[in-house]
């Protein structure tokens, strides 16, 4: 599964652990092999941009999920890509020690969460947010036991 990762921020993260697990999720969720996924790790200032204009939210935020193709739904001459996920470290390491777990595992987490919404999952609702959590555990569990891709 191509899985590509862009990092344009300044703080220490383990690309190949997020790529890894990224594979993890769409094996997972049996996203077709060929669709491609980007996460892109930014800055506080870039990612309240994107905020701003997206969402019209003001200030930094820790994930973003862009959608663009359903898995199976591609068109077949052109490259089928599921989305792009935009994570913020910055906030992931605040937040981190907010929940009392390490900026990585938050990381995780937020990676998780933005893949389940290029997927179509929401947390609106009651019953979407225990569902979305409960396989966000899931999929994290798989990941930490080394399943996967």
């Amino acid at each position: 599964m191509p899985v590509f990762l862009a990092d344009e921020q300044d703080l220490e993260v383990d690309a190949e652990d997020l790529v890894a697990l990224t594979r993890t999720v769409l094996a997972d969720r049996r996203v077709p092999a060929d669709m491609e996924v980007s996460l892109l790790l930014v800055d506080e200032a870039t990612i309240a941009g994107l905020n701003a204009e997206h969402l019209g939210h003001e200030g930094p935020t820790d994930v973003l999920a862009f959608p663009m193709d359903e898995p199976g739904e591609s068109p077949p001459a052109g490259p089928a890509v599921l989305g792009d996920v935009v994570l913020c470290p910055a906030v992931a390491r605040a937040q981190a020690a907010e929940h009392r777990v390490t900026p990585a595992d938050e990381l995780r987490l937020l990676t998780v969460h933005g893949l389940l919404h290029l997927l179509g999952m929401d947390h609106a609702e009651p019953d979407e947010e225990r569902e979305m959590t409960a396989l966000t555990r899931r999929l994290l569990d798989i990941h930490a036991a080394g399943g996967g891709a």
